[in-house]
C-alpha cells in the first residue's frame, strides 16, 4: 500500500535543510510514497498550510540555502493564539490523521526534537533529522549546516587578520553558539585564533589580556579573539549556574518567578558580554579593540558540499527507514553510515565540548589561550 509521508523544517533556518527535503522527498517517491510539506513548522502544521513535494517542487533545491518550505520557532504546546499561549498539539494530531499520514518527518535541533516526541506521544508517527550549525543535537557525529557554518565563521577570521594587523589591534569575533562551543572552537582553530573562548570553559579577562600582552612582548602587534556569544566569565558562569540550580529547587510559583528573573539577569548580562568583553581588553592592554559579530550570516548561503551530502544521506536512509516501518528515532550520522536512534535518547541532552577534546588539546599545544588559568 502507499505510505503517505509529511516533512516540516522547525527552529532556526540552517544550510542543507533543502538538501535533506530532496534527499527524502525523492527517495520516498522513488519507493512510490506520496510526500506533502507543512510550510513554518508546527505552526503550519497546525494551520494544515501544505505544498506537495512532487518532482517539480524538489527539483533544483539541492544547492539553495534556507528551506523550501520555511521555518519557525512555535512549539505544539506553547503555541502564541491571539494573544495567549495555547497548547495546539491534539489540532496537529488532527492534521496528521486528516492527510491519513503514516509518519511526520520532523528537521531541526534540539527543540524540533523534543516537539517531535510530543506528538510521537499523541500517538503520531515521527522520524526526525539533526540539523543545527551548533552541531549540539545529542548522539549523532554531527549536524547538517555546521560544516557551512564553519567555514563561513573562518573565512571571516581569515579576512579580520589582514585588517587587524595593519592596524595593531585586537579583533574580537563573535560566533554562534549560545549553549556550546563547536563553532566557535573549530573556526577559531581553523583560522588561526589567537584567543578561543566557548561556553564549556569559562575565562578570566586578565587571563586573555596576559596572553595578548605576552604577543605584544614578542612582536606580534595584533590579536584574533574567537569567543562563542554564550561564553561566560567566571563570575558569570557561577551567578548562571547558581540561578539555574535556584530554579531546580524552586517549589513555590514565587520561587520559581524569582528563579526566573535571576536567570534573565543573567542572559541579559551574557547578550552584552563580547562588547564588555572588547572594552575590558582595551583598557587591559592598551591596544585598540573591536568587536565583529557574525550573527545570522552564518546561517545563509549556499551548503557545502560536506553538508549536502550529510543532508542527502540522513535524507534517503530515513525513506528507507520508513518503508521499513521504523519511527519514532532520529536519523543520526555515525561514520560513514547512518544509525536509527530512539527518540527519548536523544530528548533533553546536548551534545557539548569535552574538556579533554582533541581539538581543545589541538588548540593549547598550537599556544592558543581558552581563557581558563
Amino acid at each position: 500500500m502507499t505510505k503517505y509521508v509529511g516533512i516540516l523544517t522547525a527552529g532556526g533556518d540552517s544550510p542543507g535543510l533543502n538538501a535533506a527535503i530532496r534527499g527524502v522527498g525523492k527517495a520516498a517517491r522513488s519507493m512510490d510514497m506520496e510526500v506533502i510539506g507543512f510550510l513554518d513548522g508546527f505552526r503550519g502544521l497546525m494551520q494544515n498550510r501544505t505544498v506537495r513535494l512532487n518532482d517539480a517542487a524538489l527539483s533544483g533545491i539541492l544547492t539553495l540555502g534556507g528551506t523550501i518550505l520555511g521555518t519557525s520557532r512555535d512549539k505544539p504546546h506553547k503555541m502564541p493564539i491571539g494573544g495567549k499561549i495555547m497548547d495546539m498539539t491534539d489540532m496537529m494530531v488532527d492534521t496528521c490523521r486528516k492527510h491519513n499520514l503514516d509518519v511526520l518527518v520532523c528537521l531541526g535541533g534540539g527543540g524540533t526534537m523534543k516537539n517531535a516526541y510530543r506528538l510521537q506521544e499523541k500517538g503520531i508517527n515521527v522520524i526526525t533529522l539533526p540539523k543545527t550549525i551548533d552541531n549540539d543535537v545529542a548522539m549523532t557525529d554531527v549536524t547538517f549546516g555546521f560544516d557551512t557554518a564553519l567555514g563561513i565563521a573562518t573565512e571571516a577570521i581569515d579576512r579580520l587578520h589582514s585588517t587587524a594587523h595593519s592596524h595593531h589591534r585586537i579583533i574580537v569575533v563573535e560566533v554562534m553558539g549560545h549553549n556550546t562551543g563547536w563553532l566557535a572552537l573549530g573556526a577559531g582553530l581553523a583560522g588561526g585564533a589567537d584567543v578561543i573562548l566557548i561556553p564549556e570553559i569559562s575565562y578570566d579577562a586578565q587571563v586573555v589580556a596576559q596572553a595578548i600582552r605576552q604577543r605584544s612582548r614578542e612582536g606580534k602587534r595584533f590579536s584574533i579573539v574567537c569567543v562563542s556569544e554564550g561564553a561566560m566569565s567566571g563570575d558569570t558562569a557561577v551567578a548562571w549556574n547558581e540561578a539555574i540550580q535556584q530554579k531546580k529547587k524552586a517549589e513555590s510559583k514565587a520561587e520559581k518567578n524569582k528563579a526566573d528573573a535571576e536567570i534573565d539577569n543573567v542572559e541579559a548580562q551574557r547578550a552584552l558580554s563580547t562588547q564588555m568583553l572588547t572594552q575590558e581588553l582595551e583598557e587591559l592592554t592598551g591596544l585598540e579593540s573591536r568587536t565583529t559579530i557574525l550573527g545570522h550570516v552564518q546561517r545563509g548561503g549556499t551548503p557545502s558540499a560536506a553538508d549536502r551530502l550529510l543532508a542527502t544521506k540522513l535524507g534517503t536512509a530515513c525513506a528507507e527507514f520508513i518503508r521499513d516501518g521504523l519511527y519514532g528515532v532520529m536519523v543520526a550520522s555515525r561514520g560513514e553510515g547512518v544509525e536509527a536512534v530512539p527518540l527519548p535518547d536523544v530528548v533533553g541532552k546536548r551534545k557539548t565540548v569535552p574538556p579533554d577534546h582533541a581539538w581543545i588539546r589541538s588548540a593549547r599545544l598550537v599556544g592558543t589561550c581558552m581563557g581558563d588559568r
